[in-house]
Parts: structure tokens; sequence; C-alpha cells
């Protein structure tokens, strides 16, 4: 798959990662000219500065990884955010109100929708997968559609499992073609990002990309 690239937002969102680490994701994303890198908040600013003027997109995480902050915390993580330099923003939704039935959910997906679109940046919620039942990801995946996203994506990476194929298809199935879908969490090779985007997905959050791409290089070559 010649374009995989394209498909990639590089991402380390490691509690252990290091200033040479950032280095190396934002050469990496150059070199192989990923669609994004997305990387936790402190970091923004230097991988702003680094891949400056290089067409990637900076993609932030708010709410990380757990998704109940409170609503006030989220929006001002965003404005931080956008300060930073990011261009797009993956919001983790309050999976424990979700879980409790509370319209809250909803409520607090579109006011970050409403200030995340007036900084001009895309909005990814993530629903986390691998805590939904299958009639609970259709349910956030609607819910998320109708307060605004522009993708609904899989997982943090932080829960107990990652994308699923049927969970992709699951969610592509259920809200408009217009709402993109970002596969992330267990993608470590061809074969499987294959798969995530003939389920439908947009996009695959990555900490592999470039073992990936050298994967797909290395069948287009041979």
């Amino acid at each position: 798959m010649k374009n995989i690239n394209r498909f990639i937002e590089h991402t380390n969102l490691r509690p252990d990662l290091t200033a040479t680490d950032i280095e190396k994701l934002a050469a990496e994303a150059i070199e192989y000219q990923f669609l994004g890198i997305c990387v936790p908040p402190f970091w923004l600013k230097k991988i702003a500065r680094d891949v400056h003027r290089s067409g990637i997109q900076l993609v932030g995480v708010i709410g990380f990884p757990m998704g109940y902050q409170m609503t006030e915390t989220k929006i001002r993580e965003i404005d931080m955010a956008v300060e930073s330099g990011a261009n797009e923003l993956d919001v983790v939704m309050n999976i424990s109100a979700f879980k409790s039935d509370m319209a809250w959910v909803k409520t607090e997906l579109a006011k970050c929708s409403k200030v995340i679109h007036e900084s001009y940046c895309l909005m990814k919620v993530i629903i986390e997968t691998a805590y939904l039942s299958d009639e609970e990801i259709v349910r956030a995946a609607i819910l998320c559609q109708d307060a605004g996203t522009d993708f609904v994506k899989t997982s943090t990476g932080f829960a107990p499992a990652g994308a699923q194929v049927d969970h992709i298809k699951l969610i592509r199935a259920s809200i408009h073609s217009n709402v993109g879908v970002k596969a992330s969490g267990g993608i470590r090779d061809l074969a499987t990002a294959v798969r995530m985007i003939d389920a439908g997905a947009d996009r695959l959050g990555v900490s592999a990309g470039v073992q990936i791409v050298q994967e797909a290089l290395g069948l287009d070559n041979g």
C-alpha cells in the first residue's frame, strides 16, 4: 500500500518519553511524510517548532487518558493546545458519565466542538471501545457525531485493548460518511494497518509508523 503514510498520525504518548524521543518523532514524520504527529500537551510547542512549515498536522490530546476531567478543564486544555500550535484535538469522552447515562456527555462534547471549530481546528473524540459493549459503541459514535465531532477515535492506547476491526466496522456503519474514523491502539504492523483501513478507518494513530511504512515499501519494491 504505497500511500499508507498518509493515513498515519505518528504518535508517542508514553509517560516516560524524552526530548530526544520528541526530536526523533519529528524527524521521522518529516522523512516519511506522515499525515500528522500526536504528542502530549507538554510537548506541543516543541514539536510545532520542529515541524514548522512541513505541512504535517499537529495533534494534541485533551482530557487524556481517562476523560473524566471537568468540562472547564478540558476547554482550558483545548485553548492552551491551540495556542501551542495544535491543528487537531483528540478529546477523551467522559466514559464514567456515559456509563451513568448522563446527558452531560453530549453537552460537554458540543462545548468542546464549538471551541475547537472556532479555532479552525479538527476534533476527534476517543470513545475507548475496550470499555464499551457493541451497543454502547454505536450509541457513543452517534452521540459524538451529533455533538459535532469530525472523527470518532477508538482508543487512547492506555486501556486493556486497542482498535479492533469489528469495532471499526461498527463505528463506520453507525455514523455519516462525512465523519471520519480513527483507529488507534495495538496497530504494530502493515497487515493490521491495512485491515483497519479496509474496515473503514480514515486515520491510524500508531507508534510503529516507521516500521509499517518500511514494511509497505519493502513489499512494493519486492
